[in-house]
């Protein structure tokens, strides 16, 4: 791989910010100063270090974002903010993702990562990784609606949804619920909720297979998973 490129994905700067270093002799692979960024290096078999300083390559990036509200699930927009920006500038060198979407307004447990092959593992409906999500609902959820849900059901529009599990956590004016599905179509727990004539005020994705949300992650803070995080959403 071009060194200027494994700098760049390890998040030492832009293609631009690394090419400069590398030829200012500030990059040295095995104890020996290279100039040349298209130079071939193997990151995993040689020791790569900029200022003296060993950088940590890996070849994939994990990250569990807790996504507020006001922010599209995309890595870059003309308009909007993305949750792109949530993150540090060498983070925003990796090439990373955001795994499915959250819409713009819903908060909760977003993966980021630039391995696509588990990002489509993840959001396949042939893999059946359930996703789950607590809303305040605007309505009084009942029994029926739980038989509705765990039935499937097709809306006027034709569009229709896998069976969902529906619990209901309290029931009023205002009802609390979690929702966990397989699929992530546009807007699908709101329209499931819509489905049976009542409102989602609020949503939030607690968990995403076995992987759920920490309760120490601050909204709007992410931080890399851990060995055993990454291996549930192999698993």
């Amino acid at each position: 791989m071009r060194l200027d490129k494994i700098l760049t994905h390890s998040g030492c700067g832009s293609r631009k910010e690394v090419q400069k270093m590398i030829k200012g002799k500030k990059v040295t692979v095995d104890g020996q100063i290279i100039s040349k960024p298209e130079s071939n290096i193997d990151p995993t078999q040689s020791e790569i270090c900029i200022n003296g300083k060993p950088i940590d390559y890996q070849e994939f990036y994990y990250y569990i974002l807790n996504k507020p509200g006001g922010y599209i699930s995309a890595t870059e927009d003309p308009t909007e903010q993305t949750v792109m920006d949530l993150l540090s500038i060498e983070d925003r060198n990796k090439e990373l993702f955001p795994v499915g979407r959250l819409d713009k307004d819903t908060e909760g447990l977003l993966i980021l990562t630039n391995d696509g092959k588990m990002a489509h593992d993840l959001l396949s409906p042939k893999k059946h990784v359930n996703k789950t999500y607590y809303a305040k609902v605007k309505g009084k959820m009942v029994e029926e609606d739980i038989h509705i849900f765990a039935h499937g059901m097709t809306l006027e529009n034709g569009t229709t949804y896998q069976p969902g599990q529906l619990e209901i956590i309290s029931s009023g004016e205002f009802s609390e619920i979690y929702v966990t599905i397989k699929e992530g179509k546009f807007h699908q727990v709101k329209r499931m909720v819509q489905y049976v004539g009542k409102e989602v005020v609020y949503l939030k994705r607690i968990q995403m297979g076995q992987l759920k949300l920490p309760n120490d992650l601050a909204l709007g803070t992410y931080r890399k998973l851990t060995e055993e995080e990454i291996s549930y959403l192999y698993q």
